[in-house]
């Protein structure tokens, strides 16, 4: 391709309105325009990227025995409410009538469409299993669309479905997906890590997430650099400590402390360290039944509750925080103060973290205002509490697996993939007979990979002061030719239309830059849109036979024969 041919628009400043960096360098590089709030038009430059990635993606869901197919954006809010999901999804839910006032969804996940074409079509064990995948633009109505592609209400993804008669097949095809999902990354040339997570609104037993490892990415990830151990920090389990509780020692002692409501104001004002500090979080249940549960949530002061964790505690699904009232109603006592010493168990749960129910001699509230109690113990001074894993994992826990100590990295997830079992077979009745002739549920995986938000991810994973450094494999353009003033120098046109006509013989993807503008410009757009390979040519070089070769993140250009130049491309392109 020949610049001179090719829509290429860039901007020396990005919009005021970008947030991340991704979004900045592809505002900047013309790979996309805003059209509206998270929607945006993939220009030629930014498609290529999107192409690349969408073709990988497709290769390696072949190679591992899926089959594509093309689904409805429009799907009929039948198969929604048949599902449960029409009230459940939420306002994410872009829902519309047509000229009929019949109800339709533009579908944000087609769980419920391939159940709907399995449950047609597959009558028999002989037909499974099947795995039917498609690579769509899906939408979602975020309420706050950001970070550009990264959170968008619009995007590409590719989501695949796999139908089985057993659990033990689906959990081999599980493995499968596990395996092309790590080629996929690969091939991607971006680095990512598998990690446990939980399965969230989808719903299922078993989930991992592929996140691509990046500062800036939402996801905190736990992992351990001694093992193969990682996992989102809200699956992570955070052990019991490994030393039993201490004895009581201390007096329990009530203390004034006036206005200090923050454990870490209450630490200092006692001179203390934070972690000695107990906190206590109020939440409430309400159950269908209309019963409803008051808890304290204890954890040491330095911890965070791991809301996802909590959630999951028997009685105790789903919660809230408690409201100032309702605090008020079960302790007594203004939210600030609050501690387990003194409490009706009847009518208040307490649920300790592992960390915190291992604590002796602590500080928690008095359970009156402007007070605290220093010396408090579990068994003495309150009856031991239920105790559960309620929080975050953090830097330096034990890791899970015993092999050593837990790291926190950033993370964009990217891929998922879960084991659903029978959560929409069995709503929608997706049902086949068995080698007895008896009808049988099927079992379901669903596996998604964000094809748009990879690119995001890529250059939120790669980029420099320049701009985009993108992996080779989903660069816009392999190569780019740089020639210095081509349309005045017909040995330098000569020599730049000779190496493209070679590069395009041999199959790489090379850019020819035929603009008539200043090096500066070529060379700062060039880096710009992350080409790896970068080669210049003039005049001056010509005459001793020299080209000048650049990779995109090398510090200092280097000469080389014009006869050296292809082959030493696709040395290179051959290793990346």
């Amino acid at each position: 391709m020949r610049t001179s041919q090719f829509f290429f628009t860039t901007l020396k400043e990005a919009p005021s309105d970008a947030e991340v960096t991704s979004q900045k360098l592809m505002l900047r590089a013309g790979l996309i325009k805003r059209a509206a709030a998270g929607i945006y038009t993939w220009m030629p430059l930014g498609l290529r990227v999107l192409r690349k990635v969408e073709n990988i993606v497709r290769e390696e869901m072949n190679r591992a025995g899926a089959l594509e197919l093309l689904m409805p954006a429009v799907q009929p809010a039948e198969l929604w409410q048949e599902s449960g999901r029409w009230e459940q999804y939420g306002p994410e839910l872009l829902r519309f009538k047509d000229r009929h006032q019949r109800d339709f969804v533009i579908g944000p996940t087609h769980e419920e469409v391939i159940t709907d074409v399995v449950r047609r079509d597959v009558k028999s064990y002989r037909q499974l299993p099947i795995h039917l995948y498609q690579i769509q633009s899906k939408f979602r109505d975020e309420i706050r669309p950001r970070f550009g592609v990264m959170r968008g209400r619009e995007f590409l993804m590719k989501d695949g479905y796999s139908f089985h008669s057993s659990f033990a097949d689906l959990e081999r095809e599980y493995r499968n997906m596990y395996e092309t999902y790590g080629r996929i990354f690969t091939r991607l040339g971006l680095k990512f890590r598998a990690v446990a997570a939980d399965t969230g609104s989808i719903g299922g037993t078993g989930s991992h997430e592929f996140h691509v490892l990046a500062d800036s990415g939402e996801d905190a990830i736990a992992f351990c650099p001694n093992s193969d151990y990682a996992a989102n920090v809200e699956l992570a389990e955070a052990l019991a400590p490994a030393t039993p509780r201490e004895p009581a020692t201390a007096a329990l002692t009530k203390v004034a402390t006036p206005g200090k409501t923050a454990c870490a104001d209450v630490a200092d004002f006692l001179g203390i360290p934070v972690e000695t500090v107990v906190k206590a979080i109020a939440v409430v249940s309400e159950q269908e039944d209309g019963s409803k549960t008051f808890a304290l949530l204890l954890l040491r002061a330095d911890h965070e509750l791991n809301e996802i964790k909590a959630g999951k505690l028997a009685g105790l699904s789903p919660f809230r925080f408690a409201t100032e009232a309702e605090v008020t109603e079960y302790m007594g006592c203004k939210p600030g103060y609050l501690g387990p010493v003194g409490i009706d168990g009847t009518r208040v749960r307490v649920i300790a973290d592992r960390a915190a129910a291992a604590m002796s001699n602590f500080v928690c509230g008095a359970n009156e205002e402007g007070f605290h109690l220093t010396g408090a113990n579990f068994g003495r001074d309150t009856a031991e509490p239920e105790v559960a894993d309620i929080r975050n994992a953090v830097e330096g826990d034990p890791s899970p697996d015993g092999k050593g100590s837990l790291e926190i990295c950033r993370g964009i997830e990217v891929g998922h993939i879960f084991q659903l079992r029978q959560k929409y077979s069995e709503a929608l009745q997706c049902a086949y007979l068995d080698e007895q002739g008896k009808s049988q549920i099927m079992e379901m995986g669903c596996y998604g990979i964000g094809v748009s938000r990879i690119v995001g991810a890529a250059i939120e994973q790669g980029n420099d002061e320049r701009g985009i450094v993108f992996p080779a494999a989903i660069a816009p353009f392999e190569v780019c030719i740089v020639p210095m003033g081509y349309g005045k120098s017909d040995a330098v046109k000569a020599a730049a239309d000779t190496l493209y006509a070679e590069c395009r013989a041999v199959g790489i993807d090379v850019l020819l830059d035929d603009r008539n503008e200043r090096p500066g410009v070529m060379f700062a757009d060039m880096e710009l849109i992350g080409i790896p390979h970068r080669v210049v040519i003039g005049e001056r070089g010509i005459k001793d036979g020299k080209v000048e070769y650049k990779g995109r993140q090398d510090t200092e250009a280097i000469l080389m024969d014009q006869g050296e130049i292809l082959p030493f491309l696709r040395e290179r392109l051959c290793a990346a």
